[in-house]
């Protein structure tokens, strides 16, 4: 809930659009977004005619996702809950989708579990996931090395692994597809302001330098801004960097 993840959301909302698009939601499937954040996911899902429930952890940002769903003129039910223990039925839904989202909980055995659990048999679970080998990994490792991790707790990167998504969810699945995707970042400001704006919004970079004293933090910040600049294709006062990211679609058994 720390910082205000609607404004960072904003400028994934294309990409998140995308993502949709390309899932094979069709007018009246039940459709459940896990980690939905302020509704990236769930307002184009409803868009295209399907009962779209999101669960957040975050009570702020289900606040702003029912507020753009009133202002866009669509229906979805925005509930709170974790994705490690849902309160949704068995195969209650026909798809299950998280992008960006529950591969940040601590337990993925759990959400794992969970996300097989509500998806009926033949319906999709389908997720986009950071990769360790992206912009957005580099930059977990470029934070990692001046904040220490939670101990026993694996790397949300791991969802981004091929190897270990089909360990997670392949004997749930009948089908698993994975392929690597790009996420476009645009943000008319340079890269010393996007660290400041990540800093400012962005609750995971927030918290970070909560952790840190005002010589580690202007440490951190240097490199977070060597990393946008070194990434960055736009000039002037402009960022323009790309993310890789696994796109999964699990066929449930």
């Amino acid at each position: 809930m720390s910082g205000n993840f609607g404004q960072i959301a904003q400028y994934a909302a294309k990409g998140a659009e995308q993502f949709v698009s390309r899932i094979g939601i069709r007018r009246g499937m039940k459709v459940l977004d896990v980690a939905c954040g302020t509704g990236n996911l769930s307002i184009p899902a409803a868009r295209l005619g399907a009962k779209v429930t999101g669960v957040d952890i975050a009570p702020n940002l289900l606040q702003q996702a029912r507020q753009r769903a009133t202002a866009k003129n669509v229906e979805a039910v925005f509930d709170e809950g974790d994705a490690e223990q849902l309160s949704y039925l068995n195969g209650a839904f026909d798809v299950v989708m998280s992008v960006f989202g529950a591969m940040f909980a601590p337990r993925p055995e759990f959400v794992a579990a969970e996300l097989l659990r509500v998806c009926r048999s033949g319906g999709a679970i389908a997720m986009a996931n950071w990769t360790r080998e992206g912009f957005v990994g580099q930059m977990f490792a470029v934070t990692g090395r001046h904040v220490s991790s939670p101990p026993g707790v694996p790397s949300p990167l791991l969802w981004g692994d091929e190897t270990t998504v089909r360990e997670r969810l392949g004997s749930g699945s009948t089908a698993l597809k994975l392929s690597r995707q790009n996420m476009e970042f645009d943000y008319p400001f340079a890269p010393k302001q996007v660290v400041d704006f990540f800093r400012n919004y962005y609750g995971p970079t927030n918290a970070a330098f909560a952790r840190l004293d005002e010589q580690r933090q202007a440490a951190l910040a240097a490199d977070l801004e060597a990393t946008w600049s070194e990434k960055n294709q736009a000039a002037g006062d402009r960022t323009h960097v790309y993310s890789e990211y696994l796109e999964v679609i699990a066929t449930r058994a």
